[in-house]
């Protein structure tokens, strides 16, 4: 079914799903999914029986797996992490899709979750297909200009070729850089996480599997919601 979507905002049941009183579950089962993988359990049944065992629905059961990492997984990925002062003269990889959607859903009501190793995750997917929706030309205009601000040396927003309109995006991005008067790159590679994965600059992402592996990181997508999107809906999962 093709996504018609005008918003990345909320869904219609998420208001109960992420209500005050769905909290404390939703956070134990953060913890206890934390626990068991720290001790080797599979992702796929780990998440099972942590839903399982809270009766979580499927949506709450994808944010509390989009937010939780393990105990060395965090203190690992807490030692490679930037604070934004930490960038001047740097050149920074931004994971364009993964920071760009966050920033829309936060525009337009989506739930925002923030996980344990800080980082702000958006509950949307886009199925191998990236749909401009109202907010996706002001997300980006605060994308920009938060990069912008870090006194960064050079910088390059990479967008994932297999998904369809990446090439729209991407000129997009440029219409945006170039009304900054920025000479910066957009790249529309075939895997832009094995980019990220090996360069020795830092990296802009939420993506775990490029937390995991990159040599030093930025929180970005938390850098521009918490400073540029007052009406954010935020809930911490930690």
């Amino acid at each position: 079914m093709p996504d018609r979507r005008a918003h990345r905002g909320p869904h219609p049941e998420d208001s109960r799903l992420f209500a005050a009183e769905a909290l404390p579950a939703l956070r134990e089962a953060v913890a206890d999914l934390a626990w068991l993988l720290g001790r080797g359990y599979a992702e796929k049944s780990a998440l099972k029986l942590v839903g399982d065992r809270f009766a979580l629905t499927e949506r709450q059961r994808i944010a509390v797996m989009r937010c939780t990492c393990p105990d060395a997984a965090l203190a690992d990925r807490r030692a490679r992490r930037l604070e934004a002062s930490g960038l001047a003269g740097e050149v920074l990889h931004v994971d364009g899709y993964n920071v760009l959607t966050t920033i829309e859903a936060a525009l337009a009501g989506g739930v925002i979750i923030a996980g344990r190793d800080g980082c702000f995750r958006d509950m949307a997917s886009m199925h191998g297909t990236f749909r401009t929706v109202a907010e996706t030309r002001p997300a980006l205009e605060l994308l920009v200009d938060g990069l912008a601000g870090l006194g960064l040396r050079d910088c390059t927003c990479y967008l994932d070729a297999p998904v369809s309109n990446s090439g729209r995006l991407a000129g997009m991005v440029r219409e945006v850089l170039q009304d900054r008067g920025l000479d910066w790159e957009v790249g529309i590679v075939a895997n832009p996480d094995a980019i990220m994965a090996l360069t020795d600059d830092p990296v802009a992402t939420a993506d775990s599997v490029i937390l995991d592996r990159c040599c030093r990181w930025f929180n970005l997508g938390r850098h521009i919601v918490t400073r540029s999107v007052a009406s954010a809906w935020v809930i911490d999962l930690a």
